[in-house]
């Protein structure tokens, strides 16, 4: 939640420091076509996780909608994992996928926020992906920080060590 709060605070400053000048729209800038066969195949791939999902009995089913777990889990594998670095140097590997994926999660949640007050400025969207309305602008943009997070998180999932089973 820090991410995305310090990006909204981002956002306000740039919306505050906007021009006054109105920017022209360039042709071609708004993406709708690749952001459309994007939506398409997030789609028929988030129906082919739920049918497969669906496939798997109940109890051996993860639970969330997301690929990776969050929140206490997920800290408590990140330092399993950081601990297992000591034990067998090989581990570093593990924490070399790590770092690039957290910062990458960390600016998406930041680029999150800055567009919802940043986006107010017309001069901030006109020639964003899905614009120059804010509403088109969010739209791509949050469709690509989905598709872009789920492939991180999922990365993330495989890279963290599993907890124990008693755990």
């Amino acid at each position: 939640m820090t991410a995305l709060s310090a990006g909204v605070a981002s956002g306000g400053v740039m919306y505050h420091d906007r021009s006054t000048v109105r920017a022209g729209h360039g042709a071609g800038t708004a993406a709708w076509g690749p952001h459309l066969a994007v939506l398409i195949l997030a789609g028929a791939l988030a129906v082919g996780a739920w049918l497969r999902r669906r496939r798997i009995p109940f109890e051996w089913r993860p639970r969330g909608l997301l690929p990776a777990p969050l929140g206490r889990s997920a800290a408590r594998r990140i330092v399993l994992t950081a601990l297992a670095v000591r034990r067998s140097p090989a581990g570093l590997w593990r924490l070399g996928v790590l770092a690039p994926l957290a910062v990458l999660l960390f600016y998406l949640c930041w680029r999150a926020g800055v567009q919802v007050l940043g986006g107010l400025d017309p001069n901030f969207t006109v020639n964003a992906w899905g614009g120059p309305s804010y509403a088109g602008a969010m739209a791509c943009h949050y469709l690509d920080l989905t598709v872009v997070g789920a492939v991180a998180t999922g990365l993330l999932d495989r890279a963290l060590l599993p907890l124990p089973l008693d755990a």
